[in-house]
């Protein structure tokens, strides 16, 4: 059976600078992964690789269900069911939530599989009094990783790359966000929390952890290292 995401020497340069040199990172499905490292380690670099920045000259292998999505534009990364959960979602006046929830249905390979999700979701995350308003529009910071919770459920990806989602949150929103990451979880879904804290993950269960440093993930194991980074730092990884 494929993995949900499996990266091998995925390598990233922008100009002369080399800023991933190689990382092998692989998330099987219904697996809740943590990607740790300090500021300039390279984790958002690899977030935008995946998703098809054409900022960098990249190689390297990216699988999504076992299918390699290097190479493709990002809206066909996403049809094979790469999704990104923002670090700062963006705003978009004019355009409601309900709005983009159907035009995501209308897409879908099963439409009225979407938007019986949809409607499912709706109710599981409390998303209905946010339906008709526009996309993150003058909602707080729990609020927009709420909405992209709820696109998350809608869109059904196979892999989900949460790009420091605990960013700029007090702690109540941080509980609430991973206990919806939590909700999520399923055997068809495989996530992968970009963090550099481990605040967030003492409300999850991840499965594995991940270090990032200069480039290179240094180690890997379960939760008890994101304990130990939090007590020691990133100073006895580098």
């Amino acid at each position: 059976m494929p993995n949900a995401l499996e990266i091998t020497d995925l390598k990233a340069r922008l100009g002369d600078l080399e800023i991933l040199k190689g990382i092998d990172i692989v998330v099987p499905f219904g697996e809740v992964h943590a990607l740790m490292g300090p500021n300039g380690s390279g984790k958002s670099t690899l977030t935008h690789v995946l998703m098809g920045s054409s900022d960098y000259e990249a190689s390297g292998s990216a699988l999504v269900g076992g299918i390699e999505v290097m190479g493709l534009p990002v809206h066909e990364r996403a049809r094979m069911g790469l999704f990104e959960g923002f670090q700062y979602p963006t705003e978009v006046p004019g355009v409601s939530l309900d709005d983009l929830v159907a035009e995501m249905a209308e897409v879908a390979t099963d439409p009225s599989a979407a938007r019986t999700r949809a409607e499912d979701a709706s109710q599981l995350l409390g998303m209905d009094r946010f339906l008709d308003r526009a996309i993150n529009t003058g909602l707080s910071g729990g609020e927009k990783k709420r909405s992209e919770m709820f696109q998350l459920a809608v869109a059904s990806p196979k892999i989900a790359i949460l790009d420091e989602i605990d960013s700029g949150l007090d702690i109540d929103a941080v509980r609430e966000v991973a206990a919806m990451v939590e909700t999520l979880r399923s055997s068809s879904l495989g996530v992968l929390v970009i963090t550099h804290y481990s605040r967030i993950l003492r409300y999850m269960n991840p499965d594995r952890v991940h270090v990032m440093v200069d480039g290179r993930v240094v180690e890997s194991g379960g939760p008890e290292i994101a304990e130990r980074l939090e007590s020691e730092g990133y100073a006895a990884v580098r």
